[in-house]
């Protein structure tokens, strides 16, 4: 097999990607979104190893770039068509972003999206602002704005190899289809000095520890707290390991009821984490307990064990992790995938007994 060097220099020569310096990678949605581009950006550098490679994402996803170490600049950019009706009327705005696509001077871009969404918006702004090569998977029939508009795959690929399918269309050579990310070094250290500043009299207990993030920003995705409260501490009980509880500063009103069902066994770093630190807290965890959300795709690329309570809000094929050990737990229901952002029932599709989620992480903790 050819070394990815040899490789990068030959398919420098393919006809679509020679000359490509200065490429804009696109995805505008959240942080798991861009961590599930880390292969298709690893990708893209081993091809070309030399070429310059932004990325464009919208300011909560724009925090992964610190995990991608393939992203040489970062563009956080809220832009219109993904912001479900909250910017107001502002075309100064959005002249604004086209000059600052101008400004970048970029060759080509590289626009990923879901299977609901569509490149078009943001490949007329490309268009606008003068980039060559506009590339995309389009379910649209072609109107010029995509100078590579590639056909639409099925709903139900899963979304990394929705992205790694863009750019093989492109001509980019894919090693290892596998999600990836790197945790910064000194990341790694102030997880550790996050866990010595809240509890050091149990410091050799953070060698071992299960980490619970159980809140998502999505109402429809939310396993019930008071249940993952008592499923964790049943693990702790079990294991005598504890519980490292994880979640955004706003998450902190939710929390009272769960940190007391936890009692001694829990930690609380709600709200205290950057992303990078959150990354390397889920990498030397023993076991993973969350929703599906971002914490389930760095798990992922962590190869950390994780049970995760995968709503009926999407398909499994479309987001399940594919690399860690892992359990999906969720029940069938008529509604689903509904891609509901708030649960019009009872969120019977996470109805799922704390006994059922200590079962699944114990078979994980002891490698069954």
């Amino acid at each position: 097999m050819k070394s990815i060097l040899e490789n990068s220099k030959s398919n420098i020569q393919n006809p679509r990607l020679h000359g490509l310096r200065n490429i804009l990678v696109m995805r505008l949605d959240n942080i798991g979104d861009v961590i599930m581009t880390s292969p298709a950006l690893r990708a893209i550098k081993e091809n070309l190893p030399t070429c310059r490679l932004t990325l464009m994402a919208s300011p909560g996803g724009a925090q992964a770039a610190e995990l991608l170490p393939w992203v040489d600049e970062l563009l956080p950019w809220r832009v219109l068509w993904q912001d479900l009706g909250k910017l107001d009327f502002d075309p100064a705005r959005e002249w604004e972003l086209v000059r600052t696509l101008q400004d970048g001077k970029f060759d080509a871009a590289i626009i990923f999206t879901s299977f609901s969404q569509s490149p078009h918006p943001a490949g007329f702004l490309c268009y606008l602002a003068g980039v060559g090569l506009r590339v995309g998977e389009s379910k649209e029939a072609g109107n010029g704005v995509l100078t590579l508009e590639v056909p639409s795959a099925p709903d139900e690929i899963h979304q990394v190899e929705r992205n790694l399918r863009l750019i093989e269309a492109a001509g980019f050579e894919v090693y290892d289809r596998s999600l990836c990310i790197q945790i910064p070094k000194t990341a790694q250290q102030e997880a550790i000095d996050l866990l010595l500043a809240t509890s050091s009299d149990r410091l050799s207990t953070y060698y071992n520890y299960i980490l619970l993030n159980p809140w998502t920003s999505c109402q429809s995705r939310n396993y019930d707290s008071q249940r993952f409260a008592i499923a964790a501490r049943q693990l702790a009980e079990v294991t005598q390991m504890p519980v490292v509880v994880t979640g955004v500063e706003k998450d902190r009103s939710k929390s009272p009821s769960l940190l007391a069902t936890l009692g001694d066994y829990g930690i609380d770093l709600i709200g205290k984490t950057a992303l990078s630190q959150l990354a390397a807290l889920i990498a030397n965890a023993k076991l993973v307990l969350t929703n599906n959300t971002s914490t389930m795709h760095i798990a992922d690329a962590t190869r950390t064990p994780t049970v995760v309570m995968f709503a009926g809000t999407e398909l499994e094929c479309q987001w399940e992790p594919r690399n860690g050990t892992s359990r999906l737990l969720r029940r069938p229901t008529t509604c689903s995938p509904c891609y509901a952002f708030t649960c019009p029932y009872q969120l019977e599709c996470l109805d799922i007994s704390p006994e059922e989620v200590v079962a699944a992480g114990l078979e994980l903790i002891n490698g069954s």
